[in-house]
């Protein structure tokens, strides 16, 4: 394979990433092979080992004779998305306090600084792809092949829902939106000073400032049970 190849093939996963979780490529919906390799550039081989590497981080799922689907955001996936926020966010947080070094923490700062300036800008975009980077950095930072995994396809679901629910038009969010820009700031504070406990404590209450409402705005019409437990569970641990 050609250095030119490569390179188209690097840019097409990324792109395709960037338009999955900006939900440019709805839920759910095919993505037409025929339109991107020639968007792209690029042959079907490469193509189909892109569309592998997708599948393989959560993006798309693989049917035979179908193509690729963007991975379906369902009640029961987003059930289980509920449940697992606050366990693997504060885990991560945990173990990024432990590990962390000081060029991750420098990545990670960076990464605030253009959250920042995406929230200045009113950018939606930007805003759930930098919050998307400082947890991924986190995740990094945990360094742990068990959870990084999960915590990377939890991401995908939590960034395809904040391009609907932090909308800039979203005025009822804007507080939110505010207090949440400065956990992150806290959250790097305390990674920064190796405090495990408050790490963890921080990152369920920087999960549960939005977690009613995105459950709210999320469970279909009609649905009673709520996303983050079944009916008789117990309330998780730092979620209500």
């Amino acid at each position: 394979m050609s250095q030119k190849t490569i390179s188209k093939k690097a840019t097409c996963v990324e792109d395709l990433r960037r338009r999955i979780l900006t939900q440019d490529f709805e839920p759910g919906s095919y993505l037409e092979e025929a339109e991107i390799a020639e968007a792209y550039e690029i042959s079907r081989p490469p193509l189909r080992e892109v569309l592998n590497q997708l599948a393989g981080e959560g993006y798309v799922v693989l049917h035979k004779n179908r193509g690729a689907q963007v991975s379906p955001m369902t009640h029961k996936t987003l059930r289980n998305f509920f449940m697992a926020a606050p366990m693997l966010y504060a885990a991560v947080s945990r173990l990024a306090a432990e590990h962390a070094t000081k060029a991750q923490i420098m990545r990670l700062k960076d990464t605030q600084t253009l959250f920042r300036k995406a929230i200045r800008d009113g950018n939606t975009a930007e805003r759930a792809l930098m919050n998307q980077r400082f947890h991924a950095v986190i995740g990094e930072m945990a360094d742990n092949e068990f959870l990084t995994p999960s915590l990377r396809r939890l991401l995908i679901d939590h960034t395809r829902i904040a391009m609907s629910f932090y909308n800039p038009r979203n005025k009822s969010m804007a507080e939110q939106r505010s207090i949440a820009a400065d956990q992150h700031d806290q959250i790097i504070e305390l990674i920064e000073k190796g405090d495990v406990e408050g790490s963890a404590q921080l990152a369920l209450d920087h999960w549960e400032l939005s977690r009613a409402e995105i459950e709210s705005f999320v469970t279909p019409v009609g649905i009673q049970i709520p996303l983050g437990r079944a009916p008789g569970e117990p309330t998780l641990k730092g979620a209500s």
